[in-house]
């Protein structure tokens, strides 16, 4: 037998230091919030914000903000509410609810709020395809229903894959919109300045700041990262949840910095890059259409490439968090195949349709965002209630300040929802 050279001893002991420091521990946790963050940078958010730096310069910065640190609060609650419980946020309100006649009416409302996100993330999917490659939209409507069953299948049971690829889109879309920012040269000041400070001069501006609000705080998104955070935690003492939870905040501090960086960089791009060329641009098709005249074909290709990562990867979130709702409320196991073919077909059928009958596909965006904000409050007010309950919760419930600020968030999430609800019935009330 051989012994070590003191220079191979060395490399091992590093390797051991390693291994026990809390930087690989958070590394090798690091996945729950990942997953999620795509949410936060979808092709909704994509539209929302090209609007709204495009129609109100750097205004509703703060909106981003705003709806970033609400979205981080409650990705938090709902984290770790999966790592005390080790239940989903689903399984949990069936067990709460116990009677059918409660749970199959919330079951459909969740099940139409994942329907809504999944018809968001695959119409990005099929606009990018047909921009980035000159596919037909009909054509972009078919091949996008293939890319979440194609991903899912390959990664089938091994979810550490999908956390992994999860890593490299939001690497694409931060790198990449950090290119369009570097492009789009901003003004620094006007964006110090709304950042902080709250601007909404009507002309739709408050409807405007609603859709950002809506596309960033997702319902689909809090009921499945329950369901995330739990995995890590099967059958795992109680010491190892303390340092869970740990991470997990670390986690969800990292990654939904990230996305509310990049959703904050698409607005300013927009800014930057439309505010004084063509204000009047409100889909993603009419965004790329100018901006490859003002940077060059590359800057169209990066945003391109950019939004086709985020729908592929926020489809699979809203997939994931389908089987979750289902299999949670409902307490029963799916073919994932049955589960992944409706969720498509429902989604495919009515924008092909539509596709045929030449409307454009970001009006049904619209609709399926309005729906998201009518469904908000869905996920979000029992995960506030859940999270303070002690007896549910031992020893990681609420702190006062958290529940305070979590009851402020969900009262200003509220009333800007009942705004868009009132405005929608009474258009009268709608700023002029």
């Amino acid at each position: 037998m051989t012994e070590n050279t003191p220079g191979e001893n060395k490399i091992s002991k590093i390797k051991h230091a390693y291994r026990n420091s809390k930087i690989a521990q958070l590394l090798s946790y690091m996945g729950p919030a990942v997953i999620v963050s795509i949410a936060y940078m979808d092709p909704g958010n994509y539209g929302t914000d090209i609007q709204g730096g495009a129609s109100y310069n750097y205004d509703l910065l703060w909106v981003v903000w705003l709806a970033s640190a609400m979205a981080m609060l409650l990705q938090y609650l709902s984290g770790k509410l999966g790592i005390a419980t080790g239940q989903s946020l689903p399984e949990i309100l069936r067990d709460k609810f116990r009677k059918r006649l409660y749970i199959i009416p919330y079951w459909l409302a969740a099940e139409a709020a994942a329907a809504a996100t999944d018809l968001a993330e695959y119409l990005g999917t099929v606009i990018a395809l047909n921009l980035l490659f000159g596919v037909p939209m009909i054509y972009a409507s078919i091949f996008g229903a293939f890319d979440v069953i194609l991903i899912l299948t390959l990664t089938s049971r091994r979810l550490r894959i999908i956390e992994q690829m999860f890593m490299l889109f939001v690497s694409i879309i931060g790198i990449g919109y950090l290119y369009e920012v570097f492009l789009a040269k901003p003004d620094l000041p006007s964006i110090a300045y709304h950042s902080v400070t709250p601007v909404l001069d009507g002309n739709g501006a408050f409807l405007v700041a609603v859709g950002i609000i809506g596309a960033t705080v997702m319902p689909h998104a809090l009921f499945v990262h329950t369901s995330l955070a739990a995995r890590k935690v099967k059958d795992k003492p109680l010491d190892k949840k303390r340092k869970a939870r740990k991470f997990h905040l670390y986690e969800c501090i990292m990654l939904l910095t990230i996305a509310g960086l990049v959703n904050a960089a698409i607005l300013i791009t927009s800014a930057a890059a439309f505010h004084t060329h063509n204000s009047g641009i409100s889909s993603i098709s009419d965004a790329y259409k100018t901006l490859v005249p003002l940077f060059g074909i590359g800057a169209g290709v990066i945003f391109l490439v950019t939004l086709l990562s985020s729908g592929i990867s926020s489809s699979i979130v809203g997939t994931m968090a389908g089987q979750t709702i289902y299999e949670g409320l409902l307490g029963k196991k799916t073919n994932v195949w049955i589960r992944r073919f409706i969720t498509r077909f429902v989604n495919v059928v009515p924008t092909t349709v539509a596709i045929l009958l030449g409307i454009d596909p970001l009006n049904i965006l619209v609709y399926s965002q309005v729906i998201l904000s009518l469904l908000i409050p869905l996920p979000m007010i029992p995960l506030v209630l859940l999270s303070k309950n002690k007896g549910l919760m031992g020893e990681f419930v609420n702190r006062t300040s958290t529940t305070i600020a979590a009851f402020v968030f969900v009262g200003i999430i509220l009333a800007f929802n009942s705004y868009l609800i009132v405005t929608m019935f009474v258009p009268s009330l709608a700023p002029s």
